[in-house]
């Protein structure tokens, strides 16, 4: 059942697909020229889910871009949280790595296209890095900072009750900084959504962003518009799921809260 919020969602995006269709087909104050109707809009998905555009149809597309983020955004979970978790914990290791990081953080991922494509070539493998680079950052400055804001006194009392080093990392530290550590994945993940378009622009013969292009070029609204819903709601989709896992792995954050 939804809820009262889930209710007032609702009516919000109905009122919007009211609006559009007013401004669109009732009364043609926006020109197809610049902004589909609803009709084009789903001629334009009908299009490409059955016949195709671009090269193939639009699930061989998400899916291929779907893939993309998956796995920058796994190379970002399993170089970035462990690289914020250590410079949280060791005051030496920031010392010697924070130097590099605060000049690469202010660099936006799209300025490492260039140089992608001259180490990786036109290839899925640059896309990915771009991708990685996005979700990367968000990730370290979370876990570092989930370390640093557990409360001292848990520390210690671990270590007057003689846990070893290991446990300690894996039973106290990396628990306390967990929902810190989501918070961080979740920008993480709307980065690499963000950046994945952009990575597709250049050099791609398949996914969202070549959709995008390809329409952009063929001057296509509907098309255009069909390619940034997509990843609206793959970006939404994948939101939701790594929700879930929070909610199972935080379970007993949850039931403390309760």
């Amino acid at each position: 059942m939804l809820g009262r919020r889930g209710w007032i969602g609702l009516g919000t995006i109905a009122a919007l697909l009211v609006l559009w269709f007013v401004l669109t087909t009732a009364t043609g104050w926006v020109s197809a020229a610049r902004f589909p109707s609803p009709a084009e809009f789903w001629a334009s998905l009908w299009q490409v889910s059955v016949r195709g555009y671009a090269g193939g149809q639009l699930l061989t597309h998400a899916l291929h871009s779907l893939k993309l983020v998956a796995m920058g955004f796994a190379v970002a979970i399993i170089t970035g949280v462990p690289l914020g978790l250590w410079m949280g914990w060791s005051r030496k290791a920031e010392a010697a790595i924070n130097p590099v990081f605060l000049i690469i953080r202010p660099i936006p991922p799209l300025a490492w296209i260039p140089l992608a494509i001259l180490w990786l070539g036109l290839g899925d493998a640059a896309k990915i890095m771009v991708i990685w680079f996005s979700a990367f950052v968000p990730s370290v400055i979370n876990s570092f900072a989930g370390v640093r804001n557990i409360d001292r006194p848990l520390i210690e009392a671990a270590r007057m009750l003689g846990t070893p080093h290991g446990r300690l990392v894996t039973e106290v530290i990396a628990p306390a900084a967990s929902p810190m550590i989501f918070t961080g994945l979740r920008l993480s993940l709307q980065a690499a959504w963000t950046t994945l378009v952009a990575a597709e622009l250049v050099g791609a013969l398949v996914g969202i962003g070549f959709i995008l292009n390809m329409a952009q070029q063929d001057l296509y609204p509907g098309m255009i518009l069909v390619g940034m819903v997509v990843v609206g709601l793959l970006g939404w989709a994948t939101t939701w799921l790594l929700g879930l896992a929070e909610k199972r792995a935080l379970a007993w954050n949850v039931a403390a809260r309760d």
